[in-house]
């Protein structure tokens, strides 16, 4: 079967998910890299988002939207961490994009670095608030995140792409 890697990446989080996975199957893939109609020939096709306000960017929507009779991989990062049932909500979001005619052969998750700007702009809020406890969480959650995709997110993702290959 042919397979193509598509992804979205603002902050090279998911690009990094794409190379693992990448690395990991076979060399014959068809694509590899942003949305592409050229990615559409594949059969298998693993698409990979960043989250943006709890789903993925319009890019990767439209994309996900043209897939007709494809079987679909979805992978993903996301800034806040250490909620499945957060990633499970963005995922559900993701993947209500595919077309019934296509099969969604499997998906992965994890927490991703933030870019500094974001701390900053924690750091002001909590300077101009009297009420810091939920801003503390954010600051908390940033700092944990610095290290993510970390090797055991990514060998997470390995797991998970060799127990749903259909290579």
């Amino acid at each position: 079967m042919s397979y193509a890697i598509v992804y979205s990446s603002k902050t090279g989080n998911t690009k990094l998910l794409a190379e693992t996975i990448k690395e990991t199957l076979p060399n014959e893939y068809i694509y590899f890299g942003e949305p592409s109609e050229k990615a559409m020939e594949a059969e298998i096709i693993y698409v990979g988002f960043w989250t943006d306000k709890g789903k993925c960017d319009d890019k990767i929507a439209d994309f996900l939207s043209k897939l007709e009779n494809k079987k679909v991989f979805v992978f993903g990062t996301c800034g806040f961490g250490g909620e499945t049932s957060y990633f499970d909500q963005i995922l559900q979001r993701v993947i209500s994009h595919i077309p019934t005619s296509s099969q969604l052969i499997g998906s992965y998750m994890c927490q991703g670095k933030m870019p500094l700007p974001i701390k900053h702009r924690y750091e002001k809020m909590k300077a101009e608030k009297k009420s810091t406890e939920h801003i503390d969480r954010m600051i908390d959650n940033f700092d944990k995140a610095l290290s993510h995709p970390d090797a055991n997110d990514l060998e997470r993702l390995k797991e998970k792409i060799l127990s749903t290959d259909q290579l």
